[in-house]
C-alpha cells in the first residue's frame, strides 16, 4: 500500500494560538485524528517538531566531501513553518487527502500530502 507523508505546517507563534484552554481544544483534536486514524490501520507513525528556532539547516558546499556549512533555523524564511507530520498508509492519493482533510492542522494552517519513496519497489 502506498505510503504518504502529511506535512502539518501553520504559525509557530504561540500568541496566535490562543490561551491554554484553547490550545488544550486544539491539542483534543490531534488525539481525536491520532485515535481514528490509528483504529482505521491508516497511521504508520507520526511527531511534532520542536520550534524553528531550534532548527539547523545544512548544507554541503562543493559536494560530497566539501565544506560543511550551517545556519541557524529553518531554510525558507516563512510565516507557515512545518511543525509535525503523520504518516499514512492509504490505497491512493484520493484516500491520502481525505485523511489529511481530517488532520487538525488543515482547519489551523495547512497540510501538504506528498506520496513517499519506496524504495523496494526499485
Amino acid at each position: 500500500m502506498p505510503r504518504y507523508a502529511a506535512l502539518i505546517y501553520g504559525d509557530e507563534n504561540p500568541a496566535d494560538l490562543g490561551d491554554a484552554q484553547q490550545w488544550a481544544a486544539i491539542m483534543n483534536e490531534y488525539n481525536d485524528f491520532g485515535a481514528t486514524a490509528g483504529a482505521a490501520g491508516v497511521l504508520a507513525g507520526g511527531e511534532a517538531l520542536q520550534p524553528t528556532t531550534t532548527a539547523t539547516t545544512v548544507h554541503v558546499n562543493g559536494g560530497k566531501g566539501g565544506e560543511v556549512l550551517t545556519t541557524d533555523g529553518p531554510f525558507a524564511e516563512t510565516k507557515e513553518v512545518l511543525g509535525g507530520f503523520y504518516l499514512i498508509d492509504c490505497a491512493d492519493l484520493d484516500e491520502a487527502i481525505r485523511w489529511a482533510a481530517q488532520i487538525p492542522g488543515a482547519w489551523h494552517g495547512r497540510v501538504e500530502v506528498r506520496p513517499v519513496v519506496d524504495f523496494t519497489q526499485q
